[in-house]
């Protein structure tokens, strides 16, 4: 299968696969080599959003959108919160050329940008040939590398590849959460002033950082929460200290079942407490872990703005935006837990809730960023609970 877009000259990056397949192209971003497992995202906008989102941490994502960076790069649609989530992905792979940003928000070009942020790029990748091996074969592990001379050493690239443990079994939560407890009051951003400042005048919401976002931080302020951010390792003492009124358990990057190994413990405590829980991606699956379920890695992952979800107790179907590569299994769920929504593409879990507990939970995001706002009334819903609790 031919995956290299177009013959260069001197190519100056490369992508090489555990099964042995080299692409060359052109490079852009960071210089050097990072070794990740190769995924690929459907959504048509938000490339920035996307490689800040720290659920990408140790991955290199296929962008299967051919026009990347044709808006630029801004100070404003950053998702890492935390400053050791700067750097989550690894590498991005796209399909043309980056050309010059036409937007009146660009402050950078996208390879500058990336190079800043330590992010490798290679261009003039056929992406659609690599998504259908990804989607055939299932997410590999691979290289990619930019060298402005065009020399690399593929056979130690192939090694490395080979021999990378992968994310199965790898807590990446500590890596990218807060070391620092710290108060968050920005609110979504609006036409046309941009983001605002919250009174802090609602309830007042713990979010448990695993590799939080900024917009689902910025949908609990917009609601009026007051929010307090804490670190993924964070005890159930030290979550409780701050007298929350609800619990948010974030998304984040990695293997939850190695997550869980100090997430469950706390998470098990919050629901004995009745302590009001909304979990969001592997914080869905920390919850599910946590009242005994168990998840599974996936083939190809949930990476995209266009996935279709039913909501089962409404009927209603939203356009969501997910990025997972593990579910939680839907025959595992224990008796004290129901499935509330499910994906349409392939039938796996996208939410539940506790049937004896106030604490439930989705596998999209449905904080919007990117992709569509049809679920921002999820952060109502919580937010209404914990009013009517108070």
């Amino acid at each position: 299968m031919k995956i290299s877009q177009a013959t260069r000259e001197t190519p100056t990056a490369a992508l090489v696969i555990a099964d042995g397949t080299v692409v060359y192209g052109a490079g852009l971003g960071a210089v050097g080599e990072a070794v990740g497992e190769i995924c690929f995202n459907t959504a048509l906008t938000g490339y920035q959003e996307i490689l800040t989102d720290p659920s990408y941490a140790a991955q290199i994502i296929t962008f299967t959108f051919p026009h990347i960076g044709n808006v630029g790069a801004n100070s404003d649609d950053l998702e890492d919160a935390s400053p050791a989530a700067a750097t989550a992905a690894r590498g991005a792979v796209l399909r043309a050329d980056v050309t010059s940003p036409s937007n009146y928000r660009a402050r950078l070009d996208l390879s500058a940008w990336m190079r800043r942020r330590g992010i490798i790029g290679i261009a003039g990748v056929d992406t659609r040939a690599l998504t259908a091996r990804i989607r055939e074969n299932g997410m590999p592990h691979g290289v990619i590398a930019h060298s402005p001379s065009g020399r690399f050493d593929i056979i130690e690239m192939l090694e490395r590849a080979q021999s990378w443990r992968g994310l199965e079994g790898v807590d990446l939560a500590r890596d990218v959460s807060t070391l620092q407890t710290y108060r968050h009051s920005e609110t979504g951003w609006e036409w046309p002033g941009g983001y605002d400042a919250a009174d802090g005048e609602g309830p007042h919401v713990v979010v448990i950082d695993y590799g939080v976002k900024r917009n689902i931080l910025r949908r609990l302020a917009s609601e009026g929460c007051r929010v307090t951010v804490v670190a993924a390792t964070a005890g159930f003492e030290d979550v409780m200290a701050h007298r929350p009124d609800g619990v948010v358990l974030s998304n984040g990057p990695g293997d939850p079942a190695a997550t869980a190994e100090y997430a469950a413990p706390v998470i098990r405590k919050l629901i004995e407490a009745k302590v009001p829980l909304f979990g969001i991606c592997l914080g869905h699956q920390l919850m599910a872990l946590a009242a005994g379920a168990k998840t599974v890695k996936m083939a190809q992952g949930h990476h995209g703005a266009n996935h279709p979800v039913k909501d089962l107790a409404t009927g209603k179907v939203e356009i969501v935006s997910m990025n997972h590569g593990f579910t939680v299994d839907a025959q595992s769920l224990p008796d004290s837990m129901e499935q509330t929504h499910v994906s349409l593409f392939d039938g796996t879990n996208s939410g539940l809730r506790l049937k004896d507990a106030p604490a439930f939970s989705v596998q999209h995001h449905p904080e919007a960023s990117p992709g569509p706002q049809d679920s921002f009334y999820i952060f109502k819903r919580f937010v209404d609970g914990l009013k009517a609790a108070a």
